[in-house]
């Protein structure tokens, strides 16, 4: 993987030569100041995009003001001053409305999906701008696309110093998708040699049953509209399937382990071996299907990927063993915990002792 293969992958790179295939969307370049708040410490939504309705309950908050009695002229904590973006909040507001009242946001590459955790209703459906920011502030994926684009590229250091990514907030007219219809497709030189269930978190019975029409749906929407017309001979893409022969494109990714493989070990995509998939022979003529890869049964469903996130990282560290020392600590709280309690059970021993004697 290159970083010309990632730059191809770039919302803005190739939206254009797909946009009657996949979902109407807006691009909006990102101001520096913006993009130093994304990157910044703490979680301050800019005030502009906080809908203010403290008015309306002016008189109660003044009545509970009094009865508490709250003084401000011993409070020294200094509080955070929130951002401003004006030209930028408007932009995004009016986009938003051109695109129904309500979009998924992402950045260059990456969603928030990370994220959803924090939303209300825990997924990427933003009707308002500090919807949009709180995902992408709370995101370590948008943190990874502004920092680390081009972490897993064989040429990265040879492009340290000249690249310059323009970024760019892609807002994207909100689809109901059900889960079980998406897909993700592998293309390495120019060939199509994998399709898998795009969500294994979960088991889905008709699937299976109709695993040949969705091959040959998304084979026939790859060769009419994808091959030839990305500029990289391997990639990986996403569909969604939303009727038979009906397939909507929803992103590209870069064909390397910066991308998740799914139900494929990037060992064997990137390896020398065909993929064992069907072979359709017609005469002289063969046809390699796809390898073609789902959750075949309720006990093969896998871990959500995005639960973690979801919890604070000192318990994950402990859970994982990335963070031996607080491993270490925390066995040492153990053992100082037990010899506690068996200190405490010898010093109530002679008084048991002695009552048992009476």
């Amino acid at each position: 993987m290159k970083v010309e293969n990632v730059l191809n992958c770039s919302f803005s790179s190739w939206y254009s030569l797909f946009k009657d295939i996949t979902t109407k969307s807006i691009v909006i370049p990102l101001p520096q100041e913006f993009l130093e708040y994304l990157l910044c410490d703490g979680l301050v939504l800019p005030e502009q995009a906080v809908d203010v309705s403290s008015n309306e309950n002016a008189d109660e908050d003044n009545i509970i003001g009094d009865e508490i009695d709250w003084s401000t002229e011993d409070i020294s904590t200094p509080v955070a001053e929130p951002p401003k973006f004006p030209d930028f909040e408007n932009i995004v507001k009016k986009s938003i409305q051109k695109l129904g009242g309500c979009v998924f946001p992402k950045l260059n590459w990456s969603a928030p999906r990370d994220a959803a955790w924090i939303s209300f209703d825990k997924t990427l459906k933003c009707t308002c701008p500090s919807d949009i920011y709180l995902l992408l502030k709370s995101s370590d994926f948008i943190t990874h696309d502004l920092t680390q684009p081009f972490a897993l590229c064989e040429d990265d250091e040879n492009y340290k110093n000249d690249i310059h990514v323009k970024y760019d907030l892609v807002l994207r007219k909100w689809r109901e998708f059900n889960p079980s219809n998406e897909f993700r497709c592998f293309v390495k030189n120019g060939s199509l040699i994998g399709i898998c269930q795009r969500h294994h978190t979960m088991y889905c019975s008709f699937i299976g049953q109709h695993k040949d029409e969705i091959v040959a749906d998304i084979q026939a929407f790859f060769y009419h509209f994808i091959q030839g017309n990305f500029p990289d001979k391997s990639y990986v893409f996403d569909v969604y399937r939303r009727d038979q022969g009906k397939i909507l494109l929803i992103d590209f990714n870069p064909f390397g382990e910066v991308t998740d493989g799914l139900l494929f070990s990037w060992e064997e995509l990137l390896g020398d071996e065909r993929l064992n998939g069907t072979i359709l022979s017609n005469g002289e003529d063969e046809l390699q299907v796809p390898a073609f890869r789902y959750i075949e049964k309720s006990s093969g469903v896998q871990p959500n990927p995005y639960t973690t996130y979801a919890m604070p990282k000192d318990f994950v560290d402990l859970a994982t063993g990335e963070d031996p020392q607080k491993l270490i600590d925390f066995l040492r709280l153990k053992v100082q915990e037990q010899g506690a309690e068996d200190s405490s059970d010898d010093e109530s021993t002679p008084e048991i002792n002695s009552l048992q004697g009476q």
